[in-house]
């Protein structure tokens, strides 16, 4: 027989269970990895294993997205944020500061929403050259002034030497929903097309490489900009005809996709020698073992279009600055289910699944 104090003891123990098993928790991996923040499976398995099912009660039922929209005194708005960790800070073609203003406007501008303003937080380890910082300041202005979108305010926390890689940027990005455009797996149909705005995995193996820890040689550069204005066009051309946008960050377009898949419960056909890949990225992939699909993007973005306005989409997006080299890469179909496939030029096709671990970390 148990005493009283026995039993609520024992009872305490399995309160937390018994509360996790009812708000639907079901992240059972021991210990947080660097491959949770990588975007893949197990970024998948975190989120909607424990953040979502305690933090997101009321939106369980719709995908998530890159943005949430939300609707005050009548007009809709998108909110963002992100953080970002990238090391080195500064690298071919940018920077920590450039990014964390791009990435936050990409999230806005693959909503459907175009960017306004922004909050930013700088953690700053101490220690660190007050120039370093002020150019990494400088390079956000800049980045801000050439999005259109205004830094309305911010914090700033300073940690001991060792703890921030120098330093850490969070930002929180605002944006006004265009009314015209529905973007949502749930609207996405078999049929349609899957456009992509440029090359693939520029920025990824950049950062790879400007760590130095490979012997590895490449005239690269990060595409970090933002995607604001391709965007821009195409909503313009064929507002009715968007049905999903997305940029293919963290986990590139291979996990962006198969989010997709999942979420419309249809299947994507790719034809992988139509997607752009330049020669030094796909080089450095198959000297590392590692799929161009996978890697990550921050200035480009996908669109899934329906077939009657796929031409008019795909020149709307040539037109813009940075987007000449936009093309289709494939369509939606109805089966296989949940899947992403991709058919080389040889007659072979391949699953193309989610990002497995943790190939490439801070990488933005």
């Amino acid at each position: 027989m148990k005493t009283a104090s026995e039993q609520a003891a024992l009872a305490a123990l399995a309160a937390p269970e018994t509360e996790a098993a009812a708000s639907g928790v079901r992240f059972k991996d021991p210990r947080i990895e660097m491959a949770h923040g990588a975007g893949g499976k197990a970024s998948r398995r975190l989120i909607e294993g424990l953040f979502a099912p305690l933090l997101l009660r009321g939106r369980l039922a719709a995908p998530l997205a890159d943005a949430a929209h939300l609707e005050v005194d009548g007009a809709r708005i998108a909110l963002t944020a992100d953080a970002f960790v990238v090391r080195p800070l500064r690298f071919p073609g940018g920077s920590i500061g450039e990014l964390a203003v791009n990435g936050t406007v990409n999230d806005l501008a693959v909503s459907a929403a175009r960017p306004l303003a922004l909050l930013v937080t700088f953690v700053i380890e101490e220690g660190i050259a007050s120039g370093t910082l002020e150019a990494e300041v400088w390079a956000m202005a800049e980045a801000a002034r050439r999005a259109g979108v205004e830094v309305v305010g911010g914090d700033t926390k300073v940690v001991e030497h060792g703890k921030a890689d120098g330093m850490y940027i969070t930002t929180a990005g605002v944006g006004r929903v265009d009314p015209r455009v529905r973007c949502a797996a749930s609207e996405v149909r078999a049929g349609d097309q899957v456009l992509l705005s440029g090359p693939i995995g520029d920025h990824g193996i950049t950062i790879l490489l400007a760590r130095g820890d490979l012997e590895l040689e490449a005239d690269l550069r990060s595409d970090t900009r933002s995607v604001y204005p391709m965007v821009e066009r195409l909503l313009a051309a064929a507002p009715d005809g968007v049905r999903w946008m997305r940029d293919p960050t963290r986990g590139g377009v291979a996990t962006a996709l198969n989010e997709l898949a999942r979420d419309s419960r249809l299947g994507i056909a790719l034809c992988e020698e139509e997607i752009p890949v330049r020669d030094a990225v796909r080089g450095a992939c198959e000297l590392l073992g590692l799929d161009p699909l996978h890697i990550a993007n921050e200035g480009q973005f996908l669109a899934v279009v329906a077939p009657e306005h796929a031409a008019a989409a795909l020149a709307a997006v040539r037109s813009a600055p940075g987007g000449e080299e936009a093309v289709i890469i494939g369509e939606v179909r109805a089966e296989p289910a949940r899947s992403v496939l991709a058919a080389a030029s040889y007659g072979g096709t391949r699953i193309v699944d989610m990002l497995v671990g943790d190939p490439l970390p801070r990488i933005c």
